[in-house]
């Protein structure tokens, strides 16, 4: 689904944006879902085109990207989750990354299963009735208890606590990406097998199938401060754009654009669709851009 996104870099349009500062060169970071290459297409596309920047995309995890801005190597996250610590360590007290404000889209995490299922157990969807359900979801790999499966380690998760602080008798396993997520689920619901994992909104695989979340316990703020004793849901994320503090401060046109850049969940869902359908990410974003024009010179105001 990444093909031809990662490492990519974009060569420089033709100038003439009209800012009294040129624009250069900047360095995205390219962490690895495909909602994340949307926001970051479409960033780079109109940075590209509108501006004259050269864009440089780096495939990095997250944890990993927010390391270089310190280092210089990374100049835009296009999409944060949270990661208090994280924002803590370099925005706080290393200062040497901001806060850039809203993408605009709404982020929420939880444990799904595959529709089928819910049809058949109609109250598969209370965590207080899925240690009943175990032995359905068993696999070779999760050491004869229920499995919860996973994406990519690097991905926001609880997983591990909850089900320690829940009491369930299940077991985490990661399938190692969202591409293998994806088809998990999507093969559990051809074939009609048992299937609970991790999984999060906005996405556009909702639209092929569209999942059914667990009820955890009710998040409240502060419950999940501890990540050892967490016992409660995923909160609502407000997805932000974070950029180094260098590259706010330069003047550059493509930092005003990383902060000005908003849209909603259906517009990420609309360009990821087009790019884990075969599309190539620059292409998609051109559709996008091409069909929302106004949104996009206000972006540039």
């Amino acid at each position: 689904m990444l093909a031809g996104c990662g490492g990519a870099t974009v060569n420089q349009a033709v100038a003439g944006n009209g800012s009294a500062t040129p624009c250069g060169s900047v360095n995205v970071a390219l962490n690895a879902w495909v909602g994340y290459t949307a926001d970051a297409a479409v960033y780079s596309y109109v940075a590209q085109n509108k501006l004259g920047c050269t864009v440089t995309q780096k495939e990095l995890s997250e944890q990993i990207s927010w390391q270089g801005f310190g280092s210089g190597e990374v100049d835009v996250i296009m999409e944060n989750w949270g990661h208090a610590d994280l924002a803590k360590q370099y925005i706080t007290d290393q200062k040497v990354a901001v806060d850039a404000g809203p993408t605009g889209n709404e982020g929420h995490i939880g444990w799904y299963v595959p529709p089928w299922m819910v049809q058949k157990y109609p109250d598969i969807l209370d965590y207080k009735n899925l240690d009943k359900y175990a032995s359905l979801f068993a696999t070779s790999e999760s050491s004869g208890k229920g499995q919860v499966l996973d994406g990519d380690p690097a991905f926001v998760t609880n997983d591990e606590a909850l089900v320690k602080n829940l009491g369930l008798n299940y077991k985490v396993v990661f399938s190692g990406s969202e591409a293998a997520l994806i088809q998990s689920f999507r093969t559990a619901e051809k074939n009609k097998t048992p299937l609970l994992g991790y999984f999060y909104e906005p996405q556009w695989f909702l639209s092929e199938v569209p999942l059914k979340k667990v009820s955890l316990p009710p998040y409240t703020p502060g419950c999940d401060s501890d990540p050892e004793k967490v016992a409660c849901d995923y909160p609502d994320y407000k997805l932000n754009k974070i950029i180094s503090k260098k590259f706010a401060d330069s003047g550059s046109p493509a930092a005003k654009l990383a902060k000005a850049f908003t849209w909603t969940n259906a517009d990420q869902n609309s360009v990821a669709t087009d790019i884990q359908g075969g599309m190539k990410p620059e292409a998609a974003a051109k559709k996008w851009v091409d069909a929302h024009p106004d949104q996009v010179a206000a972006w540039l105001k």
